[in-house]
């Protein structure tokens, strides 16, 4: 078997279904009584996002990310919407976990990261949203996200750099993640070329090697959020040392599986 063919049937694999009769869908449609309940008349929309939005959804991963949009006059501080949605998740019996800006659940069988967000100005798609880690909020654009990746044709690349992550137990942030590959690929090989994964995926490996420490990456809806400050120094070095070992490796089981 060639690397070509190792890499496709991973692939094959680990492609999620993000098609409009995709399953995990069903679960907006099962949440939605329970979030309009809880945003008392304020609840703007529920739409997929992240990576389901994206394509880049891998079926080792979270099934679903939906973005929970509030009206721009929603009161309260972001940080008590947060809050506020992560008990009323648990009062609807679901156990949540407080991620970074969103809260993981279980709904029938799917993992689902849900995005609560305030509008900035109800004509625009701008929002507000809490940041935990950080305790502060931040700018976004999650239609601009959502451009940016699929734009740059590096899906199946960046499915692939996922499940390496994840298999190499890595915190790295999966909007990072994306726009590093973007970003490794449009300097490497700019043009998106079906049959070539293996050339794509060590061009990816070095850049994280070489730049993953320093390089500055940007939040493409709001140039004042840093992306690459979502990691510090010690959890950037651990990617670096991480690809080290892939570029080292000798076939690409060691590397991916």
């Amino acid at each position: 078997m060639t690397a070509e063919e190792y890499i496709s049937n991973i692939l094959s694999r680990i492609t999620a279904d993000t098609s409009a009769t995709s399953p995990a869908l069903a679960v907006r449609d099962v949440l939605l009584p329970a979030l309009t309940n809880w945003g008392s008349g304020f609840l703007n929309s529920v739409t997929p996002s992240g990576s389901f939005a994206k394509g880049t959804a891998i079926t080792t991963g979270t099934d679903i990310d939906l973005f929970v949009s509030m009206n721009a006059t929603t009161p309260g501080s972001l940080e008590e919407l947060y809050k506020s949605l992560g008990e009323r998740l648990r009062c609807e019996g679901y156990s949540c976990r407080e991620q970074n800006v969103s809260l993981n659940i279980k709904v029938s069988g799917f993992s689902v990261d849900l995005v609560p967000a305030r509008l900035q100005d109800q004509q625009g798609q701008d929002h507000s949203l809490f940041r935990r880690r950080a305790k502060t909020w931040t700018k976004t654009n999650i239609q601009l996200h959502i451009a940016a990746v699929r734009s740059a044709g590096r899906e199946r690349e960046t499915r692939l750099i996922k499940l390496w992550r994840n298999q190499q137990n890595l915190d790295f942030p999966s909007f990072y993640l994306e726009l590093s590959v973007i970003r490794a690929l449009g300097v490497a090989r700019p043009s998106p070329t079906p049959g070539t994964w293996a050339g794509n995926l060590w061009a990816v490996f070095k850049y994280l090697r070489d730049n993953v420490v320093d390089a500055r990456i940007e939040d493409p809806g709001n140039t004042n959020n840093t992306i690459s400050d979502d990691l510090n120094d010690s959890e950037k070095r651990l990617i670096k040392a991480a690809a080290e070992r892939a570029l080292g490796s000798k076939t690409w089981a060691e590397i991916i599986k």
